[in-house]
């Protein structure tokens, strides 16, 4: 499995996204502008894209990120492949200065993030018929 970094949208991300959010869970508003200017990652293997995720900075305070889009196709799942890219999203924040990550997590993957370090933060709220809620992480 290999990691690569792009400053635009890469099919193979669109590819993992399409099948896990819309075809999967039924949203509907999933490629969006701030596609244009974050970073996405996607792990592939061989040829095949099987996650992804995307980060960008929060225009409203600095050193602050905002992590979204993280998916994993079924097949793989189950394999850590998720906690890997959030290491591998984390550590890019990082180095770009980050010391803070949000993310707009589905209620019924809080678990996931919670086991990531995330916390909390809010009240529930409905993105697409889909309960929401924002969680954060501080970066060492």
């Amino acid at each position: 499995m290999e990691i690569r970094t792009y400053d635009f949208l890469p099919q193979g991300a669109a590819a993992v996204r399409t099948s896990v959010f819309i075809e999967e869970q039924g949203f509907v508003n999933e490629m969006d502008d701030i596609d244009r200017t974050a970073t996405h990652f996607v792990m592939w293997d061989g040829e095949n894209p099987v996650a992804t995720c995307r980060v960008f900075p929060d225009d409203e305070h600095a050193g602050f990120y905002l992590l979204g889009r993280l998916a994993v196709m079924k097949p793989y799942r189950g394999k850590n492949l998720g906690a890997e890219m959030m290491r591998n999203a984390e550590e890019y924040v990082r180095k770009k200065g980050g010391r803070r990550i949000s993310l707009h997590a589905q209620c019924k993957a809080m678990d996931f993030y919670r086991k990531q370090g995330y916390m909390e933060q809010g009240e529930v709220e409905e993105e697409e018929g889909c309960p929401h809620m924002w969680m954060v992480k501080e970066l060492k």
